[in-house]
């Protein structure tokens, strides 16, 4: 399938669809994280919170997929930003990146300021991101209503592709994609 998906794209470039404005976050490390320190390399986002009952968890399943997926070496990040921030601290973030074996070097957790988060995932992400209201929650941990899609970014911090997070397909697809952006 990989295979298949890869042709898709060979020959083809991807379009641009939006450029992400400046950002400085905070990882699960502590370490300040800024658009700046991603430019140069491929990377690849989502949204998730820790506390999500559902699809965050097939999000981070998936992201680790991609993870396992690509090549070693290949200037490739993956970026998880949290739509809360106010439990999302850097040693929650922490534990929940052991949780799915994120290695360091290629998977970031990004907190801070709701504001800057918002403005990076609504703004710039283009991706919808609310509190859910009280009188919808179906449980203590139902808090927020948001994208369930990886967003594909070039070395220049422009999006180059949407990916729907809950297909099967959708590690190969987002593979293939940014094997397709080292080529340019």
């Amino acid at each position: 399938m990989a295979a298949y998906v890869a042709a898709q794209f060979k020959g083809q470039p991807l379009p641009v669809y939006a450029t992400l404005p400046a950002f400085t976050l905070t990882n699960q490390n502590g370490q300040t994280v800024t658009l700046a320190d991603l430019r140069g390399q491929i990377w690849i986002a989502d949204t998730i919170f820790t506390r999500c009952p559902g699809q965050c968890l097939l999000m981070s399943a998936h992201m680790k997929e991609i993870q396992d997926a690509l090549p070693a070496g290949q200037p490739i990040q993956l970026v998880s930003f949290t739509t809360d921030p106010a439990f999302d601290q850097p040693p929650v973030l922490k534990k929940y990146a052991e949780r799915f074996g994120a290695r360091d070097n290629c998977w970031s957790f990004l907190t801070g300021d709701k504001r800057a988060l918002h403005s990076v995932e609504v703004d710039g992400l283009k991706l919808p991101v609310l509190d859910k209201p009280a009188t919808e929650q179906e449980s203590a941990t139902d808090l927020f209503i948001h994208s369930e899609k990886f967003v594909l970014l070039d070395k220049l911090g422009r999006i180059r592709g949407y990916y729907d997070g809950q297909n099967s397909n959708v590690v190969a697809e987002v593979a293939a994609a940014a094997q397709t952006l080292t080529r340019e």
